[in-house]
C-alpha cells in the first residue's frame, strides 16, 4: 500500500494581525495539535504528516492536503488550530486512506469539516474524481 501523505502549511494564519516575535503560526501550532494526535492513531507506515512552508491559499488559513498518488488529493482550508479540529480532520483522513480510491461518505464526515473544502484534485494515475 502506498503511504498517505497530509501536508499541513505551517505559515498559515487566521487573521492579519503581526506576529510578535516568538509567537507560532497558526498552522504551527495547528501542526502540533495534529502531529501529537496522529501518533495515536495511525501507524508511521500508513500516513506521513509534511510540513510545507505554503499552500497558496493564505487567505484561508489554516490549509492542509490529504494526497496518495492513485487518489484525488482534497484541500482543506478555514480550519481553525484547535484540538477539535485536528481529530476532525485525522478522522477524515481515516476514511480516505480506508477506501480504495479515496472517496468518502459527505454524510458522514465530521461537522467541523462541512465547510472546509477548497478543492478536489484528480490523481495523475486516474483522472477521475471518484464517487462516495
Amino acid at each position: 500500500m502506498t503511504k498517505h501523505t497530509l501536508f499541513v502549511c505551517k505559515s498559515c494564519r487566521r487573521s492579519s494581525e503581526e506576529l510578535s516575535e516568538n509567537q507560532p503560526c497558526d498552522g504551527s501550532i495547528f501542526l502540533d495539535k495534529i502531529t501529537t494526535l496522529s501518533a495515536e492513531k495511525f501507524a508511521a507506515a500508513e500516513l506521513e504528516i509534511q510540513t510545507v512552508e505554503c499552500l497558496w491559499a493564505c487567505n484561508r488559513g489554516c490549509v492542509v492536503a490529504v494526497s496518495n498518488p492513485d487518489k484525488p488529493t482534497y484541500l482543506l482550508g478555514d480550519l481553525p488550530p484547535d484540538e477539535e479540529n485536528a481529530l476532525a480532520l485525522l478522522e477524515f483522513t481515516q476514511m480516505y486512506i480506508s477506501h480504495r480510491q479515496g472517496a468518502v461518505d459527505w454524510d458522514e464526515l465530521p461537522i467541523q469539516l462541512d465547510s472546509a473544502f477548497l478543492a478536489c484534485i484528480p490523481s495523475v494515475i486516474n483522472q477521475e474524481i471518484p464517487e462516495p
